[in-house]
């Protein structure tokens, strides 16, 4: 039987056993807590979309899940949250946090999903384990005119840059876009710059499956190297996996221009990664896998920082 400890159950599971994808990892310093943050499943006791965490001391053994947010039923959509990140910045924790819901509005193509609702929404707390309460409720950062998702942070000489996709759906050659954000991280005030399209990378081959061929722009997230360059990891498909690969700005500047690696550092059909630091010191990459078949869980991999690129290690846990 599990005894409850603030919310945390005192029995723990392995990743293998938590089912996720878009996993992010925040290792808090303070408290020397690794946070694993994901969706929170839909319920008919919980209708509305939210977060939940997992906590670990070591990586390999995981308690939880705790919901930490459910989006307020007043939101501008209320439906399944993908790809939450949680970012600390000036003093409060951020969740980045994709919102979605069923209802289309646009036309479509016949053969195609269907262009909905979908956008990244911030929501922020006083503390990492929540609850994290919406900063602005009545849309997401990036316009709403736009079929957008898996929002990231970045900070540039002082300014917070929310950095993330325009999907496929709408665009066919799935673009990384990204939008000045607020002092408060509520609302964009610029428009859009695009960065690359998802065909800008040589890996990057297109889907070509029942919608046609198409090419898929998903989970930006950055680093910057040992060498000052400024890095993004991102997921597509190559030769029909999914994958992960490493671009970089030859300014070391967040406006680019963007080059890619002709290889992906990860195509064994798995991505959408973030990175962080082990309190031993150790670079880490986090991602889900499979994307396909098996329901995906979390994997972590030493990352390997070779100052104009990243190169994937050792396996940590899985």
């Amino acid at each position: 039987m599990s005894i409850l400890l603030a919310g945390f159950s005192m029995s723990s599971k392995p990743l293998s056993e938590i089912v996720a994808r878009d996993p992010f990892i925040y290792a808090d310093v303070k408290s020397g807590w690794y946070y694993l943050y994901k969706q929170k499943p839909l319920s008919p006791e919980s209708p509305t979309g939210g977060v939940e965490i997992y906590k670990s001391r070591d990586l390999m053994d995981w308690e939880g899940p705790v919901p930490v947010m459910t989006i307020p039923a007043d939101n501008w959509i209320t439906g399944t949250i993908w790809a939450p990140e949680m970012h600390y910045y000036k003093g409060k924790y951020y969740i980045f946090g994709t919102v979605n819901t069923g209802l289309t509005w646009k036309g479509t193509r016949p053969e195609w999903p269907p262009y909905t609702y979908r956008g990244t929404q911030t929501f922020s707390s006083k503390s990492p384990e929540g609850p994290f309460c919406p900063v602005n409720k009545d849309g997401p950062v990036p316009p709403m005119t736009d079929m957008t998702l898996d929002g990231t942070l970045w900070v540039e000489d002082g300014i917070p840059y929310m950095v993330y996709c325009h999907e496929w759906v709408e665009v066919t050659d799935g673009t990384i876009e990204y939008v000045r954000m607020s002092k408060d991280l509520g609302r964009s005030i610029s428009e859009p710059r695009v960065l690359f399209h998802a065909s800008s990378a040589k890996w990057s081959n297109g889907d070509p499956d029942k919608y046609g061929t198409h090419y898929v722009s998903d989970g930006p997230f950055f680093y910057k190297s040992k060498t000052g360059d400024l890095l993004m990891i991102w997921s597509s498909f190559s030769h029909g996996r999914y994958a992960i690969g490493v671009a970089r700005s030859v300014t070391s500047r967040l406006a680019g221009p963007w080059i890619h690696e002709e290889e992906p550092i990860n195509k064994e059909d798995g991505g959408h990664g973030s990175i962080f630091k082990t309190f031993d010191g150790r670079l880490a990459i986090v991602f889900h896998t499979p994307n396909f078949g098996s329901p995906a869980h979390p994997v972590i991999y030493e990352l390997i920082d070779e100052g104009s690129t990243l190169r994937i290690g050792d396996v940590i846990s899985r």
